[in-house]
């Protein structure tokens, strides 16, 4: 135990997984979103390739590595991060299932093949470059939070190049950038199958978008059931508890 955490990290409970992650308050920290993703999309359940784009401490690949026995490869730029994955995956046993590449996703599919992955997820940085420099932030939370280092249009090229013909990539993001996604999924061949708006509770406006696309499908867009996050009670809904903490809670 000792040996796995450094600086400020610690070693904190995915409950639904039975799994644990190393996290950094100062560093990079996992957020709903992931978790919402990550039971958001489509994986194949016994066999296939999956690839995790902006893969931060590899919260995303630990949680699909509970619903799938698929080969997982998570994708992070930051040294830092990845080394977090890394060192969670081993703590847990994955490394046989997961590895984790410090690459940079722009021209990923150079390196990992082009056309050869069943499944694509990505968390990409969600504002513009140049509010990071409006905010008094740590380089590692600005890279993974804003386009830095890589932008929404990037990110979803390079799914589009890693995904076999009927493949599926799905993303989470900000409502307000809806078109900017679809146009470049369209123009990456990413036919727009589902979507699913996310919201703190119901009478507010949707904060959280998931969606999901299949390589060169045909259009036919299922908007899902609205997901609450909160009740009246200020509580977690019964459908978010059992994303976070399992069935039995």
């Amino acid at each position: 135990m000792e040996n796995i955490l450094r600086d400020d990290e610690r070693l904190d409970y995915l409950l639904a997984e039975g799994l644990r992650i190393i996290q950094s308050p100062s560093v990079f920290s996992f957020s709903l979103d992931a978790v919402l993703l990550a039971k958001f999309a489509y994986v194949p359940i016994r066999k296939g390739k999956i690839v995790d784009l902006c893969a931060g401490n590899g919260a995303i690949p630990l949680f699909l590595s509970a619903r799938t026995n698929a080969e997982i490869t998570a994708v992070e730029l930051q040294e830092r991060l990845a080394n977090m994955a890394e060192r969670s995956i081993r703590y847990n046993g994955l490394e046989n299932r997961i590895h984790v590449v410090n690459d940079d996703v722009i021209n990923i599919a150079s390196r990992l093949g082009y056309e050869r992955y069943d499944t694509v997820t990505c968390n990409p940085p969600y504002f513009p470059a140049h509010e990071a420099s409006e905010k008094n932030l740590l380089e590692h939370v600005a890279i993974a939070r804003h386009e830095i280092k890589l932008n929404l249009e990037q990110a979803i090229q390079s799914a589009s190049e890693l995904l076999k013909q009927g493949g599926k990539a799905a993303f989470v993001h900000r409502p307000g950038r809806l078109l900017d996604i679809v146009t470049a999924m369209r123009a990456n061949r990413l036919e727009p199958k589902r979507i699913r708006f996310v919201y703190p509770k119901e009478g507010k406006e949707a904060n959280t978008l998931l969606i999901e696309g299949i390589k060169d499908g045909k259009p036919d867009l299922k908007i899902l059931p609205p997901l609450y996050v909160y009740g009246a009670d200020g509580a977690y809904t019964e459908e978010v508890r059992q994303l976070l903490y399992g069935q039995e809670n």
